[in-house]
């Protein structure tokens, strides 16, 4: 890769690493679940006017939106209000093993051991992770693996939506899923426009930031490269949001770095990475 093209994959990991610290700011302005409801408000409305997509297409990107949209971000901000930035990026980790194991489950995939380790070491590492003493209580872990399970769902949804771009995906789940959040938000949260009312630089300031930054600039960034690269050469990089996550919770949000945070971050993403090395060996064998 060009030094150039290293810059730009660098300027992806941090903005997607630093989404946790934003989230979790936002969580302490504007309720969670409206707060997603506003991401994804925003995204579809700067998206979905200028990409269209056929009819044939809806269902799956209803289907999307549910996995995606509604469990994996819409839980993951309304973990984020009782859970630090840093364990949070952590756990969402999961979603790659869990990804792995619903291939062998749905699409009969077949793992060898290098992956059966990285599957091993990444439920280790979150084993780990959920001894953390600051870890507000087993409601937090739940909707973290629940998030996690909503992302290994959504790469099986993916892989059979054909036929429409990464970016027009993005902005039609958006759309389908903001109706989902913002019913939950309304029961869970009550009325929305005091908070609306209420809401300061930090509350706006990340749904511009998760809306532009982390999901229109950083992906349509990452399709670019993935479209000059092999993708073994692009993907190793999204392994350094989840640190720039931790690091980002602790330096700038004042979190503990815990010996359970950090060693089993560590772990965690020693598996992760195993898994994508010994997945890319295994299909060029």
């Amino acid at each position: 890769m060009s030094p150039r093209d290293i810059g730009i994959a660098l300027v992806v990991v941090l903005v997607w690493g630093l989404n946790f610290v934003v989230v979790k700011l936002g969580t302490q302005d504007l309720p969670p679940l409206l707060l997603v409801s506003l991401r994804f408000a925003l995204a579809a409305a700067l998206i979905v006017p200028f990409c269209p997509v056929r009819r044939e297409h809806l269902p799956g990107l209803a289907l999307l939106s549910f996995t995606f949209g509604f469990l994996h971000f819409g839980l993951l901000f309304l973990a984020l209000g009782q859970v630090d930035a840093a364990t949070a990026a952590i756990f969402v980790q999961l979603g790659v093993p869990l990804s792995t194991l619903a291939g062998v489950v749905f699409l009969g995939e077949r793992l060898g051991l290098g992956r059966w380790l990285g599957l091993a070491l990444a439920f280790g590492g979150v084993v780990v992770v959920a001894g953390e003493p600051h870890l507000a209580g087993g409601l937090p872990t739940v909707l973290l693996l629940l998030c996690a399970m909503g992302w290994a769902a959504a790469n099986l949804v993916i892989k059979r939506l054909k036929g429409i771009s990464p970016v027009a995906t993005t902005g039609w789940l958006c759309l389908l899923a903001l109706p989902q959040t913002l019913v939950l938000s309304v029961l869970v949260e009550g009325n929305p426009w005091p908070a609306l009312q209420a809401a300061g630089v930090a509350g706006w300031g990340a749904v511009v930031y998760t809306a532009l930054g982390a999901s229109l600039l950083a992906h349509s960034l990452w399709y670019v490269l993935l479209g000059r690269y092999p993708v073994s050469r692009v993907a190793p990089f999204s392994l350094l949001a989840p640190v720039l996550g931790v690091v980002g919770g602790i330096v700038l949000l004042g979190e503990p770095a815990t010996v359970h945070k950090i060693l089993g971050g560590v772990i965690t993403l020693a598996g992760v990475a195993l898994i994508e090395v010994a997945g890319r060996r295994e299909r060029r064998a």
